[in-house]
């Protein structure tokens, strides 16, 4: 698969448009950039839900689970970029690293955002049973959502700039030297979306064990 930009050589005449690959690094930072903004959005809206729990716990719920799906297409992008540059990737050793904060804080955004759906998905099954499982799991949500925020705080400052000038060239027409793939980047996003919905709808009724 040649890298992003590559042509092949021609011995006469204009050069051809460059054949970008579709899941090159420019691809693959607007697919992580669009599920991104899509994170952002939803996760605002289960920070509306805390404000007034005991009206909005279903909300709650379904927000909460609706996020799995675009979190692992998240984790599947990070970690696919992740692996092309170590594996020696030349399109993606070109493109670079982020700058070393970022890529210390990288884990760190992974772990609190498991932490806190994880824990969350484990409340939705543990219900309010008197136990000792419930109670120490409803202070690590907390925990790990305190965390989470700190992380995320730094994490959107340094990214939400660049969303607009990474998401822009997939919602209009594709110009012939830019990257390919908008479409798969859709798709892959509207199937995480509606794998999240359908494990949302599936799932939701367990608030009950909390009511």
């Amino acid at each position: 698969m040649s890298a992003i930009g590559d042509a092949p050589a021609t011995t006469g005449g204009p050069r051809s448009a460059p054949s970008p690959e579709p899941d090159g690094p420019e691809g693959n930072e607007r697919l992580t950039a669009t599920t991104g903004a899509v994170l952002l959005a939803l996760f605002a809206a289960e920070g509306v839900t805390i404000l007034s729990l005991s009206r909005l716990l279903s909300w709650h719920y379904f927000i909460g689970l609706l996020l799995i799906g675009p979190v692992c297409l998240k984790l599947g992008s990070t970690g696919y970029r992740f692996a092309r540059y170590y594996t020696g990737s030349p399109a993606y050793r070109r493109k670079g690293p982020p700058v070393p904060l970022l890529r210390m804080l990288g884990p760190l955004v992974i772990l609190t955002s498991v932490g806190v759906i994880g824990t969350g998905v484990a409340l939705a099954f543990l219900g309010r049973d008197p136990g000792p499982l419930p109670l120490p799991m409803l202070f690590l949500h907390k925990a790990s959502f305190v965390c989470w925020a700190a992380v995320m705080t730094v994490h959107v400052v340094a990214y939400l700039w660049r969303l607009p000038r990474l998401i822009a060239p997939d919602l209009r027409r594709r110009r012939p030297d830019e990257p390919g793939g908008a479409a798969v980047r859709w798709s892959l996003l509207a199937l995480s979306l509606g794998g999240g919905v359908i494990l949302a709808l599936a799932c939701t009724p367990l608030v009950s064990r909390w009511r």
